[in-house]
């Protein structure tokens, strides 16, 4: 066994190759990128767009403002360009280094967490945006008048999309922590009205301070809590035991 094993250099220079390719296919997906730069921020900010006045833009308050958000919009492009390369140099670096039944959890975990933060990103772009921008623009008036700028914009969205595709990954991190022994179906059960109050408080905190917003979100919450607990129901160190203990074999 020790013979088979790679140099602490050796892993470092494997790092490092991985690095660069996942270096690259960003750098293409970038370049890819800025030539749709319009039409890709065009598309972030239709959500803000549909519930404007007629007639109302966006506008940039200094002169290199709207190359830096093009620029930016087309790294973030190009990082999700990228995204099967870097899975791809993510699963290649650390699959070596795994068991057999690692090897078979891993894949679909990253699948099942990239499936979760994509729609969690697209419930906020959706479902959350239209609403909670319409509240924010209610605040003008024929004296004050909004005058939303490009880069505050392009921040704003991308922190509540990264924050919903992160909040929709609860089933997930429920079900690892059921799977290790750190919390169980009954602990889930009895805790689930702490559960909600804490849902409420994060989607107070997450989304535009108006209620139908802060509902919008904090439902889907409450459907993925339950979501997992069956999924602990099924993954859960308890009941893995118990499988073992019934069918010593599969073990």
């Amino acid at each position: 066994m020790s013979e088979d094993r790679l140099p602490f250099t050796a892993h470092l220079e494997e790092l490092r190759t991985r690095l660069i390719h996942c270096s690259v296919a960003i750098a293409v997906g970038f370049v890819i990128s800025y030539f749709f730069k319009e039409k890709l921020f065009e598309i972030l900010t239709y959500p803000l767009i549909s519930v404007m006045g007629k007639g109302d833009k966006l506008i940039f308050t200094g002169l290199p403002e709207a190359f830096f958000t093009y620029l930016k919009v087309a790294f973030f492009s190009g990082i999700m360009l990228a995204m099967p390369v870097i899975l791809y140099e993510f699963w290649m670096f650390v699959a070596p280094g795994l068991y057999k039944k690692e090897k078979h959890l891993l894949f679909p975990i990253i699948l099942l967490c990239s499936f979760f933060f994509i729609g969690g990103a697209f419930f906020g772009y959706f479902i959350v945006f239209p609403y909670g921008f319409k509240f924010f623009l209610g605040f003008a008036s024929d004296t004050i008048k909004a005058l939303p700028s490009m880069r505050e914009y392009l921040s704003f969205a991308t922190k509540l999309l990264v924050a919903f595709g992160l909040v929709f990954e609860l089933p997930l991190v429920i079900t690892c922590m059921a799977s290790i022994g750190i919390v169980s179906v009954d602990f889930l059960k009895k805790n689930r009205k702490y559960a909600l109050l804490l849902f409420f408080v994060g989607s107070a905190l997450l989304t535009p301070p108006d209620v139908v917003t802060q509902i919008m979100m904090a439902f889907p919450l409450m459907l993925l809590y339950e979501i997992s607990i069956v999924g602990a129901r099924i993954f859960g160190k308890k009941n893995r035991a118990e499988k073992e203990e019934a069918d010593p074999a599969a073990s």
